[in-house]
């Protein structure tokens, strides 16, 4: 029998090649290619940080524990990890060097050394004397002077220096910035984007550097460190302020144990051994590249590229104003009278800020209750609580202060939101906050009313306009009266055990789901049509999984849109023939997540939680019903339009490959561009105070995608 389980990890590998896929393809403007690139880099210096940290820790503690769904230990998925990381290198420096190369006709190049006409060496010589040499500070590592501790993915020029008498090795940590010389240098060309990077120069003068040395070897190094900080070790026998103890970890966090090392050029053997030894790692935790480390430098890059061509980027899109919501009147009394849905990039945030600013200022609001996970800085959102506090409403905010890389911003907005007069907590010991919600309460005399906000992405104007996501405004009562027992519970320290509306992690949400997915295998048991359909970012948790499983063994049809991680390998017959996974990695980032219970007349929700094991039993994270029928039915078209894309989806193979889907039989859609077109129709059909036209499902005509 065919096992139908994949490895968390190599699942997290094979997403963030599909991203790696989306800068080597053709048929994406050649400037969104390169920050595909950088995409891809970034994160996989997280995936490190984090993910293979985690295991490494497991590896140093001699934790048995073996993946669930594999059985491979720490190490078996550590190695697995390195192996398919290698693979990826030379995939990552192929497309890295196509992309340069596509842009040299339009006249931008990364130039080499090597290709330098003289006078542009003589301007680099000079450039280098100037204006670098000045601004560096370099070491020699010998029996006096011991090896300096490296930061994390700081990148340094390395060499192998001889003398006569002895063997050293030469450091130049690259401090390319604002305070000291730019990352690209640009060649005196002015009809021409031509540049070399810092580290590049560097290395190239090392000679001019090093004098009286003889340098036999050169590379270019960046160390990865470990990131994964354990918050509730660092409150052990601490009765402190939780914001001091994140400042202390964080500042650990920094200087961790290294848990990969990149090398550009030609680092041969023996400096190898001695760096290695130095840094106390192995020879596998090399990894070997041509491009460049940090790919930070591409914004820049792009804001030079996009003035002079703007036909090599996505066509500039503006989220719509919400044609559901009739501009310039109040938007309480709007939501009073029927559930309203805005869907993100596409609709702005901006009707949600100005509901949180009407609240504010509203003489019948007694209070606003909000979860802060992720917040843009110059934040709107902050803004209107700290305004709604100093009208004195009662505005109580729990900001997670263990929102992974976010830790310093949300320590910075707790204190400013509680200068401001607001209750500010940090939610329940060992469970982060994940979930999306906002409760407005109004009393007028005797009569209560909430306005409940539950959405699948964070409060954050930045993301709103990257990621895709929903957010569900309401005035049901039921729904306002569940949470306010959530946030009643997180102020002091509970959790909500049992709910009849929403669905509510960790105690009252994975259950609800297994008993929805029960109900669908009983139907089809019956006779009728089993049915479920997921668009989620990531599916591990093995309890779902498995009754995934049972489900498609009764015959119950699964779709699944999943963006990245996917540990349920679909198709497996006996196991998993029914079930169906999809991922769609676009302009933007899919990240709203839907659940469907049933055909005819499903049961439907929108939710902050993922299927994984860390949402399900161990974060708060909150899932709405969507009771509309309007939005009931929009909600199940997004999803329609989804599963339909032929032109972004990859499909998951039993094999546990992802392959693009095949061309659709009519109109090919691409489903972002779809709601792209639909968003505009529906705004300017409002704005013209119009009814608006329904749009066919599927009828975005594309480029067809370049075979490959």
């Amino acid at each position: 029998m065919m096992n139908c389980y994949d490895n968390r990890e190599l699942s997290w590998l094979k997403f963030n090649r599909r991203i790696l896929e989306e800068a080597a393809d053709e048929s994406v403007p050649l400037g969104e290619r390169l920050l595909f690139a950088s995409i891809y880099q970034t994160n996989l210096d997280e995936f490190f940080m984090i993910r293979v940290g985690s295991l490494y820790d497991m590896v140093l503690v001699d934790d048995p524990t073996r993946d669930n769904k594999t059985d491979m230990t720490a190490a078996e998925q550590i190695a697995e990890i390195r192996r398919e990381v290698k693979r990826q290198a030379a995939q990552r420096d192929e497309t890295y060097e196509g992309i340069m190369r596509a842009f040299l006709p339009l006249g931008v190049e990364q130039v080499k050394i090597s290709s330098l006409t003289p006078e542009e060496e003589a301007y680099l010589h000079a450039y280098f004397n100037s204006e670098i040499k000045p601004m560096i500070s370099p070491q020699v590592v010998d029996k006096r002077h011991l090896f300096p501790f490296l930061p994390n993915k700081a990148t340094y020029a390395v060499c192998h220096l001889e003398t006569k008498s002895s063997v050293k090795l030469g450091l130049i940590p690259i401090s390319a910035g604002a305070n000291s010389y730019p990352r690209m240098i640009l060649l005196p060309d002015k009809s021409k984007l031509r540049f070399i990077l810092a580290e590049d120069v560097i290395l190239h003068y090392l000679g001019a550097i090093f004098e009286n040395y003889r340098i036999s070897e050169k590379a270019l190094i960046r160390i990865t460190r470990n990131a994964d900080i354990d918050m509730e070790e660092g409150l052990y026998d601490h009765e402190v302020d939780l914001r001091e103890v994140m400042e202390q970890l964080l500042k650990k966090r920094k200087k961790l144990s290294p848990v990969r090392l990149e090398v550009s050029g030609d680092l041969g053997q023996d400096a190898a051994k001695r760096l290695l030894k130095y840094l106390e790692m192995t020879e596998d935790e090399i990894v070997r590249l041509e491009s460049p480390f940090d790919m930070s430098f591409v914004f820049s890059l792009r804001n030079r590229i996009e003035r002079a061509h703007p036909e090599l980027f996505f066509e500039p899109f503006n989220p719509q104003r919400a044609s559901c919501i009739v501009q310039n009147q109040p938007i309480i009394p709007q939501i009073a009278a029927h559930d309203i849905m805005l869907s993100y990039p596409y609709e702005s945030i901006r009707s949600f800020i100005t509901l949180l600013a009407e609240a504010a200022n509203d003489p019948d609001v007694v209070s606003i209750k909000i979860t802060l996970y992720r917040v843009a800085r110059g934040s709107k959102i902050i803004e209107a609580l700290i305004n709604a506090a100093e009208n004195g409403k009662e505005v109580f905010v729990l900001v997670e202060l263990r929102a992974r890389f976010d830790e310093e911003n949300n320590i910075g907005w707790s204190r400013q939101l509680e200068r401001a007069g607001c209750i500010v907590m940090y939610g329940p010991e060992h469970l982060k906050v994940h979930s999306k919600l906002m409760l407005i309460t109004r009393k007028n005399g005797r009569d209560l009313q909430y306005i409940t906000q539950i959405g699948t992405g964070n409060y954050n104007e930045k993301t709103s306009e990257l990621y895709t996501d929903l957010s569900l405004m309401t005035a049901d009562v039921s729904i306002g009266t569940e949470a306010n027992r959530v946030f009643h519970a997180l102020s002091i320290g509970n959790l909500v055990e049992n709910t009849t509306n929403l669905m509510v992690a960790p105690l009252a949400l994975r259950n609800k789901v297994t008993e929805l997915i029960d109900h669908e295998i009983a139907k089809a048991a019956g006779g009728g049509e089993g049915y479920l359909g997921f668009k989620l970012n990531s599916l591990t948790d093995k309890v779902i999984m498995d009754k995934l499983i049972e489900a498609s063994c009764a015959g119950v049809r699964v779709e699944m849109v999943i963006r990245g991680i996917c540990c349920l390998v679909p198709g497996v017959p006996g196991l998993t023939e029914n079930i169906t996974v999809r991922s769609i990695v676009g302009r933007y980032l899919e990240h709203s997540r839907i659940y469907i219970f049933g055909k005819d007349d499903p049961r439907v929700y929108i939710s902050s939680a993922d299927f994984m094991t860390r949402n399900t039993t161990r974060r708060v994270e909150v899932a709405a019903p969507v009771r509309s029928d309007d939005i009931k039915k929009r909600v199940l078209g997004i999803f329609d339009v989804l599963m339909h894309d032929d032109t972004k989806a990859r499909m998951l193979l039993p094999d546990g490959t992802y392959v693009h889907v095949p061309p659709n039989e009519g109109e090919h859609v691409y489903a972002q561009q779809f709601f792209e077109q639909q968003a505009k129709q529906a705004a300017a059909a409002a704005a013209a105070a119009k009814p608006v036209r329904p749009m066919k499902a599927i009828a975005v005509r594309v480029r067809r995608r370049k075979d490959k």
